[in-house]
């Protein structure tokens, strides 16, 4: 049943946010996205470890064509009431995203005039103090540049955004909220086309950044490469699509505060069909290739969550995902239940990339994802840079809490 909230505009005084200090100066974020959809697929809310985590992130509240109007769709609105009293009664903050792929439709059109972003400011604070929330994750994909493909869009998105912020921060309660972006690994595209040079002022309106380290190579891919590369400069210049580094170093040069950059991590991989004539390095039967070629036209199905094909926002099907989660990767027989390569299994690790891959021979599907090196690698590159903590899509993703275990570890969570 579409859940389609609607809040009247009224004086916002009289609401105020959850319980955990919302806004705490530079505190650093132990967090993930909570999907609502997967709680009646394997992990209810009382799966989540959240003495592990201080910020879990709702998803997702999607926009609609009304700026008086976000919906629920999707995301088991009954849910959500019980998500946060879950996590303040844990003393983690209690976030929603708004957005994502499929749900940032309408996004531009709501912040494109100065009377609409009046309106959806109030339309998000009230959102925000009928559930309690101490936290708004915006996950806009992506401002002035198209993501799913049918997105309202203009060259104006990313000073709109800016300007639509600044006013939701004037409302009471936005002022106390914690307000944070997912964004992607380049600074958010100007009028111009080209990634913006200058992002001090979603410094100052903003509590942080999640930067979506993940995606960055997939089926759309021209070769199998790293799903959630931390490093690519030791790459190809060809190679050399996007990572943890590039992307810090991108968003630091623009102005965005490295202590206000949090790392967005995967707990899941894109896989591909590749024969054993592409896979192993020629004249070897057992080591994998790096960057080998793949069959676009046979895109493997992923887990047990991977969509096996359906109509998207925009009307268009798709086909088969091929996403692997961490547990799927153990249920699919990948991997051991210590995540460790399951016997008959081809393995590699990047170290340029710091990306494991898996292969399985006889089925011809090649894995890039992330595990329990790779994530201990991040944490410490977190630690090294400064950056404000982690946040893993999606917290449902894990198994046995070994990722989250790992990044912990090596972030300076556990001192």
């Amino acid at each position: 049943m579409l859940a389609l909230l609607s809040f009247p505009l009224l004086a916002l005084s009289a609401v105020s946010a959850g319980p955990p200090s919302a806004r705490a100066a530079n505190s650093l974020v132990a967090g993930a996205w909570y999907t609502g959809w997967h709680a009646t697929e394997g992990f209810p809310l009382s799966k989540v470890s959240w003495e592990k985590y201080n910020t879990l992130i709702y998803s997702f509240a999607i926009t609609t064509p009304s700026v008086h109007q976000l919906s629920l769709n999707g995301s088991d609105p009954e849910l959500l009431p019980q998500f946060v009293s879950e996590a303040h009664k844990n003393g983690v903050s209690a976030h929603v995203a708004i957005g994502g792929w499929a749900g940032g439709q309408w996004f531009s059109s709501n912040v494109a005039t100065a009377e609409n972003r009046t309106a959806f400011a109030k339309t998000v604070a009230n959102f925000a103090g009928k559930y309690d929330l101490d936290g708004i994750n915006f996950d806009w994909e992506y401002p002035n540049d198209q993501g799913i493909g049918c997105n309202t869009i203009s060259p104006n998105d990313t000073s709109n955004f800016l300007a639509f912020l600044q006013e939701l921060r004037q409302t009471p309660i936005g002022a106390k909220l914690t307000l944070s972006a997912a964004v992607a690994v380049t600074p958010f595209v100007g009028p111009n086309g080209s990634p913006s040079t200058n992002v001090s002022g979603f410094a100052e309106v903003l509590d942080y950044i999640a930067v979506m380290n993940y995606d960055v190579w997939g089926p759309w891919s021209t070769a199998v490469g790293p799903n959630a590369p931390l490093n690519d400069t030791c790459a190809a210049p060809a190679d050399q699509q996007g990572s943890a580094v590039s992307a810090v170093k991108a968003w630091s040069a623009a102005g965005m505060p490295v202590n206000k950059i949090v790392l967005g991590v995967a707990s899941y991989g894109h896989s591909f069909s590749v024969p054993p004539t592409d896979a192993f390095v020629s004249g070897s039967t057992t080591q994998l290739m790096a960057y080998p070629a793949f069959n676009a036209s046979n895109q493997p199905l992923g887990d047990a969550w991977d969509d096996t094909g359906s109509v998207d926002a925009c009307g268009v099907y798709e086909g088969p995902g091929g996403d692997w989660d961490f547990w799927g990767l153990v249920d699919g027989g990948f991997l051991t239940t210590r995540g460790l390569p399951a016997d008959g299994i081809y393995y590699r690790y990047d170290t340029c990339s710091q990306t494991p891959y898996v292969y399985n021979e006889t089925t011809q599907v090649m894995v890039s994802f992330d595990n329990a090196q790779s994530f201990s690698v991040k944490g410490n590159y977190i630690k090294d840079a400064g950056l404000r903590g982690f946040a893993m899509w999606e917290a449902g993703g894990d198994y046995n809490d070994i990722l989250l275990d790992s990044i912990r570890s090596t972030a300076g969570f556990n001192e």
